[in-house]
Order: C-alpha cells, then sequence, then structure tokens
C-alpha cells in the first residue's frame, strides 16, 4: 500500500469513528457529569495503556506530556471535553458538529495573532463565510433556546484550536496529549458525581466509546498527516460533521432545524472549497518545484 493510500485509509477510519463518538454518548442515556466522569477516565486508561504497549513495543517510548507547552495544551483538550459534552447535552447534535467544524479556522486565527502567520485572502473569506454560518446556527438557537449549548460548542471549537496553535508553536509531539488530558474532566467529573450520584442508564455505550472509538479516532487522524497534506487530513474530519447528525437522526429521530442546515451548509461548503483551493496550489507549488 502506498502511502498516500495508507493516510487516506488512516483518516477514513479515524474521522468515521470519530462520527459516532455524540451518538454513543446518547445512547449512554445518563447524566452531564456522570458521563464526563466515565467517559474520561475510560479514555485516559486507554490513553496510559497504550503509551505502555507503546513503549514495550518500540525502543523508545514516545513522550506522554511534552513539557510546560504539553501541560497547556493538555489544560486546553480536558476543558474542550467538557464543553464539548456539555454541548451534546444543552443543544441539538448539528449545531454542535457544525460549530465546532469552525475549528480550523480559530487556529488560523490564532496562528495570525500569536505565530504571525498572515492568512491567505482564501482563508480570510472562508473565515467570513465560516462565521456567517456560525452566527446563523447560533441565532437558530437562540430561537430554540439552545443558546448556551451552541455558545459551548463555540467555546470547544476555540479551545482546540489554542491547543493546535501551542503543538505548532512548540513543535512538541502531543500524540498522547488530548487521550492523557481526559484525566482533568474525570477528576471534575468524579467530584461533581460524589455530590450529586451516578445516574448513566447504559454504561456499556460510555465505555466502549471512550476506551475504543475515541483513542481509535485520535490515533488515526493524529497518524494520519505523516501521509497526507493538512487540507487533506481537514477533509476526513468533515466526516464527523456530516455523519454525526445523520446518525442521530436514524437512532433518535432529531432532525436538525433548517437554520442549522442552512448555516451548516455554508460551512462544510466553506471548508471543503478551501481544501480543494489549497490542494491545488500546493500541486501547482510542487509542479513548479520539479519543472525548476
Amino acid at each position: 500500500m502506498s502511502d498516500h493510500r495508507k493516510g487516506l485509509v488512516l483518516t477514513t477510519i479515524g474521522g468515521l469513528a470519530l462520527s459516532f463518538d455524540v451518538p454513543l454518548v446518547k445512547l449512554g442515556d445518563g447524566e452531564l457529569w456522570s458521563v464526563i466522569a466515565l467517559r474520561s477516565l475510560v479514555t485516559c486508561a486507554a490513553a496510559i495503556v497504550l503509551w505502555l504497549l507503546a513503549g514495550y513495543f518500540s525502543k523508545r517510548r514516545p513522550v506522554l506530556v511534552p513539557g510546560r507547552a504539553g501541560l497547556l495544551a493538555g489544560l486546553c483538550y480536558g476543558l474542550s471535553t467538557m464543553t464539548f459534552l456539555g454541548a451534546v447535552f444543552l443543544t441539538a447534535t448539528a449545531n454542535v458538529v457544525f460549530i465546532v467544524a469552525f475549528t480550523p479556522m480559530f487556529a488560523a486565527l490564532f496562528g495570525w495573532l500569536v505565530l504571525k502567520e498572515v492568512p491567505s485572502l482564501s482563508t480570510v473569506l472562508t473565515m467570513v463565510a465560516m462565521a456567517a454560518g456560525v452566527a446563523l446556527i447560533v441565532a437558530g438557537g437562540l430561537e430554540a433556546g439552545g443558546l448556551l449549548g451552541d455558545l459551548l460548542a463555540a467555546l470547544t471549537s476555540a479551545l482546540l484550536a489554542g491547543a493546535i496553535t501551542i503543538a505548532r508553536k512548540t513543535r512538541s509531539d502531543m500524540g498522547f496529549v488530548p487521550l492523557v488530558a481526559t484525566a482533568l474532566p474525570a477528576l471534575i467529573g468524579l467530584a461533581m458525581v460524589a455530590n450529586e450520584g451516578f445516574a448513566v442508564a447504559a454504561p456499556v455505550w460510555i465505555v466502549f466509546d471512550g476506551a475504543v472509538m475515541i483513542p481509535l479516532a485520535f490515533w488515526c487522524l493524529a497518524t494520519g498527516p505523516r501521509y497526507l497534506s493538512g487540507p487533506e487530513v481537514g477533509m476526513f474530519y468533515l466526516l464527523e460533521t456530516i455523519l454525526a447528525p445523520i446518525w442521530v437522526w436514524m437512532i433518535f429521530s432529531e432532525v436538525p432545524a433548517a437554520q442549522t442546515v442552512a448555516g451548516g451548509a455554508i460551512l462544510v461548503s466553506a471548508l471543503i472549497l478551501h481544501s480543494a483551493w489549497q490542494m491545488r496550489a500546493k500541486g501547482q507549488s510542487a509542479h513548479r518545484s520539479i519543472h525548476t
């Protein structure tokens, strides 16, 4: 299998696995803090097991948390777990995944502010179009009473972009950080559960999500960039954006609002066009370098 095909397979698996996250959380049928505690605890345990296995089967054990940068990125990832699950409980699934799809544009904005990377005109236009799509979704959430969930989804997007920016600035290996960072929501969730009591009707779904699907998704999507360009990998993250609302509609008959569909269509179209433009520009650049 060629490297490019290997990358396509990995990122497809990762995107598909990630698309089942929200449906599995909903199938668990639990209280917010109970779900946060169980899912995070299982994911953190799975990360430690994978880290130990990686050290056993290779001569060099991967870094679990690379210094202060890793701790700061881990804080962003840990908080994003809580804001994401809070959004899942407080607004429609389509709202959550469409708004979180804004993460690449937040990353471009933070890269401009922190790394002094001036975005291209195509990126700026994409940011404007996506901001309009998010505004349309949030306006619908305001009318439907899901504004807090929409805002938590937007905060999730910003936190993930912050973690990505830290990783890019320090060039550190953050492969295990998103998984190990679930220790923070696990501790907070357990503290809340101690006061409120544990309530998850079908914990097997949450355990399966935290132990299998989340580690699989993160590992595949983190490994994909070794074989594919950034824009290509970004396209496969859209699998969750597109498929998660479909799974939830099929399982729970949760139909997204018209404004959410319209805003999501703007977001997805803008991301696809931007990624296609980046791939085209990269291909032309590579072609010119070969001939020079």
